[in-house]
């Protein structure tokens, strides 16, 4: 599947972090130039009016040499080429227009400032998202942390008070966590957390959002979802974990499941009444033997 962003320690991610913030000073500071050469009508860089200008920029060279590999699959990312390309084809045509010694016109202009302006924000929200993921996520799983959970499932909440849409809440647990540390040892305990976690974010669907809820539960949100589709991603995941072996170092061959349980986020009641009922379905899951699912009803 490749490099996943969950999957990079916090180190490199601070690094691409770095990386992205250069390459938006160096943006800016190739926008400054542009700016002065049309103002002050001086000559032009050739770089900047050649078919491939998009590349020759520094932002650009960064862009398709020297960025990392785990960015490179970020949605953001990817949706930046366009636009960027799109804006050096309206700079070249500014700068020919100029070179020319013909006026260039309000309207040219003000297409050249908008494509600008929707670049600058794919750029700051790539660095939104980013630090969000650094700042506000579990340093050993990589799964959201406990911040932000309650505003997120809120957002939720109102939507599916309007009917807009409906929302899953999905609590899951390690089944017998204990028993692993006990055996293997809390090296083990943390090996066996972080790649069954890691299993589940990637198997999830891109718009779903997981968060540590506490110790090895986990709460999944799930938007634009009923029970009997969330039912469905959620059996995928845990049949797929089930025979998902994991390697302790070459000491032991870890085989861990996990029991999961269902909750519609309720118009009519609180987001924390929603998450007592998901828990309750979880741990009647525990209840009925483990590595199952159970869909939470009024009688649990």
């Amino acid at each position: 599947m490749g490099v996943s962003m969950f999957n990079i320690e916090q180190n490199e991610m601070r690094d691409i972090l770095t990386q992205l913030d250069q390459a938006i000073d160096n943006h800016v500071e190739w926008f400054n130039s542009i700016t002065r050469t049309l103002v002050c009508r001086l000559p032009h860089d050739h770089r900047d009016v050649v078919d491939d200008a998009h590349r020759q920029c520094r932002l650009g060279q960064w862009y398709y040499g020297a960025a990392p590999e785990a960015l490179r699959r970020h949605p953001g990312f990817i949706a930046f080429e366009a636009e960027h390309r799109n804006m050096h084809q309206l700079a070249a045509s500014l700068l020919l227009t100029a070179a020319s010694g013909s006026a260039v016109s309000s309207l040219d202009f003000d297409s050249f400032a908008n494509a600008l302006a929707r670049l600058r924000l794919q750029l700051y929200t790539l660095k939104r998202e980013l630090e969000d993921m650094l700042y506000n996520r579990d340093a050993l799983t990589g799964a959201n942390s406990r911040i932000g959970m309650l505003t997120k499932l809120r957002e939720q909440h109102e939507l599916v008070k309007r009917q807009v849409q409906a929302c899953c809440i999905v609590m899951m647990d390690i089944d017998h966590f204990k028993v692993i540390n006990d055996t293997y040892g809390h090296l083990a305990g943390d090996r066996a957390l972080t790649v069954s976690v890691r299993y589940v974010m990637a198997h999830l669907r891109p718009y779903d959002k997981l968060f540590r809820y506490g110790g090895e539960e986990f709460l999944a949100c799930m938007p634009s979802t009923n029970a009997t589709t969330g039912h469905e991603v959620v059996e995928r995941v845990r049949e797929g974990l089930a025979v998902t072996p994991i390697d302790y170092d070459g000491k032991a061959v870890l085989q861990i499941t996990m029991s999961f349980g269902i909750a519609l986020l309720d118009p009519d009641v609180s987001v924390e009444q929603s998450i007592d009922r998901a828990d309750k379905a979880m741990y009647a899951a525990k209840a009925a033997g483990r590595n199952c699912t159970r869909i939470w009803d009024p009688s649990m």
